[in-house]
């Protein structure tokens, strides 16, 4: 799913229009990276945590000299911690699924 699709899906899912549900999207992304960008945390119960994390410098390779070394600077990048609720509806179909193509159900394991 893309940004459009998400914005059509809230528009959908809100009942309002489809600008309306491309500003959500926008707003949502200026909301967390403003968050980020200031050094704050954006935690969604049950969803997940977006955070800000510094990345070491350390000593690489020259991709078009490999004999070369060069230092890599430090960079700060996002990062998604997901929470317990994202976790577990992911978990849920996919177990479910493996069992079904194993040719059985988690149940007549026990058994």
């Amino acid at each position: 799913m893309n940004k459009a699709e998400l914005a059509s899906r809230l528009a959908e899912r809100l009942d309002v229009s489809k600008k309306v549900g491309e500003d959500f999207v926008e707003a949502f992304e200026d909301i967390v990276t403003t968050a980020l960008i200031s050094g704050q945390e954006v935690t969604i119960a049950g969803f997940g945590t977006f955070s800000a994390r510094v990345r070491q410098g350390r000593l690489g390779v020259n991709p078009q000299n490999p004999v070369q070394k060069i230092q890599i600077p430090s960079v700060t990048v996002p990062k998604f911690k997901a929470g317990s609720a994202l976790k577990k509806a992911l978990k849920g179909p996919r177990a479910e699924k493996s069992a079904a193509t194993a040719g059985t159900s988690p149940a007549s394991k026990a058994a």
